[in-house]
């Protein structure tokens, strides 16, 4: 982190060491920043003007020396390699001159004076091929405009805003520039701001449509945005021209995997890892695949690779973990201690580490290790999260507000009237991937997964310009007409087409779509809702425990997710009142204790016959990708019902911080 961007008063202290490093007066820059040094030891602007200036002062030593303590800190940060690079020329040192220069130049390709340089490095040590490479990205920067080299700079280092105020000035004055349209959408893109990536995205390649780069960031925009197909047919447009290339068949393997085509992307994945077998998020992909069509003893053999390519990889030892079935042995536990307690470990991998040294401790019955190692990953995954409960709360007394019983009667028979979906919500955590996997089984029914049509819906409802703390919707939702809930109606069951088979019914299971029961029902109105609920402490305990790939950024505190679980039982509390019979209760406990009686109530809701095939969830062969994909191909055990009772010595303050929920959720 840069902490010379927050003091006004440092940061003119830096344009100041800057203007005397380009007048040269490098005697007078270095002592200036040495001074800044001790106020900000760690800054990585500060340590890079040090290092330069004592690179021209001939200190070389020093200068490699504030570089190590540089890269301790700032490992990814491009000019810390070049400058390094730049100390090597110096010292006659073309190997490692070079090798810096190539670090620098692959975390950020806007580096002319890298490029310059390695031309200049290659020719000298013979190399032709690669001269002539390092003089074809020298043209290219130099036909580029010098805002978009800078920008773009910029956005590799990680400086999302410089990138973006550089580029958004450029383009108001340029118009059309590909370039910087196309960097504008990858910072979006980094930013989460997906529809205006998109967008901008669309444009660029109706300008340029064999822009290949630009259709490789539109096929990942559509990826990220849920679009499986549409990212699958743009990935197929480049596969038809470079077949070969790695990263559009790693991006084809992705949409697959999107699209269901599980088999198809596993084929990919293997194709891959053979060529790339130092990759190791290549293997924790083809992992992913495997265990979600029941391969686990594959699965298990994949994440090791991953983690045998890169022993700190976090998420390859968490998703080992996630299996709930695997048992870690004294070696892969002692590894995962010395990666996490690592001093070079990046955040996002200490947190996976802690998350899965979690688990490992629980498994061996160790609870106060095991909470301590959840708890130091909740607490890491907290504070990089944006997540504030406000905004859900504030959602859920508007829908009470917009969402009258009246509301309803006044728009009676609006929307899409077919009944194929089957929405499967409440809390993560709360069973229910078991209610899916029994409804799966039925031979009228297509299990399918988490689907983002309704919050991507929701999205759009919102507008391009979105006040969280005041958002259009739900109160959209009174300026909708009748046509308009039909239209959406039609285009959800559209969307998730691509996700059936010839089944007449299909399974929603996005647990988070319990705050949109209200909008479900006016676009689909003979759709069945099915609420599992699971008892608070048991389910927020269980919360607490998993790390999710994305989103859920309520579960990584005992507050946030006692105050989650309290605004659920509100709004759907509201649900039961205004749309009385709308939604069925499974009680997870009950389900556990008598599973035939719930799954004839729950196929009586639905209006299913009764197959004994529910009864046997657990042979049902499908792709599960949830969490709980392993323990539903087991049959039914109580054990997990009262785990949280072994950690009940940390538990008070999740108590205190529900409250009243413990004797109302019922």
């Amino acid at each position: 982190m840069n902490v010379m961007a927050t003091d006004p008063t440092l940061e003119l202290h830096l344009r100041r060491i800057r203007q005397l490093q380009a007048d040269g007066q490098h005697a007078h820059a270095l002592p200036a920043a040495q001074t800044l040094l001790a106020e900000a030891p760690d800054d990585y602007e500060v340590l890079y003007l040090v290092a330069r200036s004592q690179r021209y002062l001939g200190q070389i030593d020093a200068a490699l020396q504030t570089l190590v303590h540089m890269e301790l800190q700032h490992p990814h940060y491009s000019r810390l390699h070049e400058e390094r690079g730049h100390c090597y020329v110096v010292l006659r040192d073309a190997p490692h001159a070079i090798d810096a220069l190539l670090q620098a130049v692959n975390i950020n390709p806007a580096l002319p004076s890298s490029w310059s340089l390695l031309e200049g490095l290659y020719r000298m040590t013979g190399d032709s091929a690669n001269a002539a490479t390092a003089a074809a990205h020298v043209a290219t920067l130099k036909r580029l405009a010098p805002e978009v080299v800078r920008a773009t700079g910029h956005f590799s280092d990680g400086e999302l805003e410089s990138a973006e105020q550089i580029i958004r000035a450029y383009l108001l004055k340029a118009g059309n520039d590909v370039e910087a349209m196309r960097l504008l959408a990858r910072i979006g893109l980094k930013r989460d701001v997906l529809g205006d990536a998109e967008i901008l995205l669309g444009a660029v390649l109706k300008i340029a449509p064999d822009y290949r780069a630009a259709r490789y960031d539109y096929a990942s925009v559509l990826l990220e945005r849920h679009l499986y197909q549409r990212a699958c047919e743009e990935a197929e447009k480049l596969l038809a021209i470079e077949p070969d290339h790695l990263d559009y068949r790693a991006l084809y393997a992705s949409a697959s995997v999107g699209v269901g085509e599980h088999d198809r992307a596993i084929t990919l994945y293997q194709k891959l890892v053979q060529e790339l077998p130092g990759a190791a998020n290549l293997h924790l992909s083809l992992a992913h695949s495997l265990k979600t069509q029941g391969q686990q003893a594959e699965s298990i053999e994949a994440y090791r690779a991953a983690a045998a390519a890169r022993p700190d990889f976090g998420d390859a030892y968490w998703s080992l973990a996630n299996l709930k079935t695997y048992r870690f042995s004294d070696e892969e536990i002692a590894r995962m201690r010395i990666a996490e307690e690592a001093p070079a470990t990046q955040p996002v991998d200490r947190l996976h580490l802690c998350f899965a040294l979690g688990k490992a401790f629980e498994d061996r019955d160790d609870y106060a290790e095991s909470w301590r190692y959840y708890s130091q990953g909740n607490a890491l995954k907290r504070s990089e999260s944006r997540y504030r409960a406000e905004i859900i709360e504030t959602n859920t007394r508007q829908q009470i507000e917009v969402c009258t019983r009246e509301f309803f009667v006044n728009r009676e028979g609006v929307g899409d009237q077919r009944p194929d979906p089957i929405f499967i919500v409440g809390l993560p955590r709360a069973g229910s991937t078991l209610i899916e996997q029994i409804l799966a089984s039925h031979s009228l029914v297509e299990g399918t997964h988490e689907l983002g049509e309704i919050p991507r819906m929701v999205l759009d409802l919102q507008g391009r310009d979105l006040d969280l703390d005041n958002p259009r919707y739900p109160g959209v939702l009174a300026d909708l007409a009748s046509a308009d809930f039909l239209r959406l109606g039609e285009r959800y069951l559209d969307d998730t087409r691509i996700y059936r088979g010839k089944k007449p019914y299909f399974i929603d299971k996005m647990p988070n779509n319990f705050r949109h029961i209200g909008l479900i029902h006016l676009i689909l109105p003979n759709a069945k809702i099915i609420d599992v609920r699971r008892e608070p402490i048991a389910c927020c305990f269980s919360n607490l425990k998993q790390l999710f790939a994305t989103g859920q950024e309520f579960t990584y505190s005992t507050k946030d997710i006692a105050r989650y679980y309290r605004t659920y039982l509100d709004v759907m509390q509201h649900w039961d009142e205004v749309l009385p019979g709308r939604v069925l209760r499974i009680h997870h406990e009950d389900v556990v204790d008598d599973l035939e009686s719930n799954v004839r109530r729950i196929l009586d809701f639905c209006e299913l016959g009764f197959e004994p095939s529910c009864l046997e969830f657990h042979k049902t062969a499908r792709s599960v990708r949830t969490a709980s994909s392993e323990q539903v191909r087991q049959p039914i055990f109580r054990d997990g019902v009262d785990q949280w009772t072994n950690y009940e010595p940390w538990l008070d303050p999740l108590k205190e911080a529900l409250g009243g929920v413990l004797a109302r959720y019922r």
